[in-house]
């Protein structure tokens, strides 16, 4: 039970340091400004230098594929047309429950405008109980976990490939998902952990490219800085930007880091109105390198409520026609969430295990393993007395 009153004994001291905090922040914007319109004047000549001393920098930062200076209003989207998007859940292993084992459940939604026709709101939930699947993580140092949610990331890009085969080709149609199409957390797995969930991933995006369906990454609230890292080579103290010689000990604050903890979305809030998109930008993050011919592309779109990044991979960025599209039906679910887009708060409905579905979940799972004819099926004593406690 949380005790408010030393809560709030323990929290006095939290609005003088956030006052402090966003003055500070004002002062970093501005300067982010400065920088940006620097940068702007040589920016080809900062592209150069940042593909010359790519593998002596050691921040990821991002290249710009238009002018910094870029601020585009978004085209308004067909009447006729259709959004898809998946999102997912899960219940996680846990010893003391009646068996060892886990759900995902990918919540998937197809919404057509201007048509006659139903939209899909339905989910679909798998358990996974073979040992294969619950201990083949642990070879590599990992938790079964994490490795439930790398293949729940896996699972909903496959299921929204399977969503666009079944989408009317006839009509302009979105792909979404909620999340970055950059996976970071690969690039620390071993790379036979890797193999087991990129490429299902790389197959699902190479056939809504088959299908002409572009696929977009919705990320709200981002807290990316690979923009601004692309200013960093700007704000370089040295003649060419070698951190490995000039700057070896990352530990330390930078010369160059004159804009930390600022992220992207603080600057284009400033410098976007609503309904504009900025430059499109080409992650040089590594993990990308592994996704064949789909590098990410991603621009920051003033949606109205916030600065949204949006990621695309580079198939639908280099089309400027599907590129515009996809980008006013992006806007257009926006206004129609009211500040989300509905499509993706769909999807996370249709997925999301609540307090009764698990409770649900694990009452089936006790009746057949009652009916299989197995014995003392009960959770454990530890999460029996959490349960109901006699205080």
């Amino acid at each position: 039970m949380l005790d408010l009153t030393k809560l709030a004994n323990s929290m006095q001291g939290i609005s003088q340091h956030l006052t402090l905090e966003a003055a500070a922040g004002i002062q970093r914007r501005k300067l982010a400004q400065q920088l940006l319109t620097a940068a702007y004047a040589q920016q080809a000549a900062l592209v150069e230098k940042q593909k010359q001393w790519r593998d002596r920098i050691l921040f990821n930062a991002a290249t710009p594929v238009e002018p910094l200076n870029t601020c585009i209003d978004l085209p308004v989207p067909p009447k006729v047309h259709t959004v898809i998007a998946t999102d997912g859940s899960q219940i996680a292993p846990n010893h003391h429950e009646i068996a060892y084992c886990y759900l995902l459940n990918i919540g998937r939604v197809m919404l057509h405008y201007g048509q006659n026709r139903q939209p899909l709101l339905d989910s679909l939930p798998e358990v996974f109980y073979r040992p294969e699947d619950l201990y083949v993580s642990r070879q590599w140092g990992i938790r079964t976990e994490e490795w439930m949610g790398y293949k729940r990331t896996a699972s909903e890009t496959v299921v929204l490939a399977e969503l666009a085969g079944n989408a009317p080709m006839s009509v302009p149609t979105l792909a979404m998902v909620d999340g970055s199409l950059i996976y970071w957390f690969l690039e620390q797995l071993p790379h036979e952990a890797r193999d087991r969930i990129l490429p299902p991933i790389i197959d699902a995006w190479d056939r809504m490219q088959e299908f002409g369906i572009p696929i977009m990454g919705y990320l709200s609230a981002t807290r990316s800085g690979e923009a601004l890292n692309f200013l960093r080579l700007q704000a370089c103290i040295h003649e060419n930007p070698d951190c490995i010689t000039y700057c070896p000990n990352q530990l330390e604050k930078l010369p160059c880091q004159v804009l930390e903890p600022l992220k992207d979305a603080a600057l284009w809030t400033i410098e976007l109105k609503p309904g504009q998109r900025s430059a499109f930008w080409r992650s040089s993050a590594r993990i990308t390198e592994s996704y064949n011919t789909h590098s990410i592309y991603f621009c920051y779109v003033h949606v109205g409520t916030e600065i949204a990044r949006i990621e695309l991979p580079a198939w639908v960025a280099e089309d400027s026609v599907l590129l515009e599209q996809s980008l006013g039906l992006m806007l257009a679910q926006v206004q129609k969430g009211y500040g989300y887009p509905v499509a993706l708060a769909e999807a996370h409905n249709q997925a999301v295990v609540r307090g009764g579905d698990r409770a649900s979940f694990f009452a089936l799972l006790e009746q057949q393993m009652i009916k299989a004819g197995l014995q003392n099926v009960a959770i454990s004593y530890k999460e029996a007395r959490k349960r109901g406690s006699i205080a």
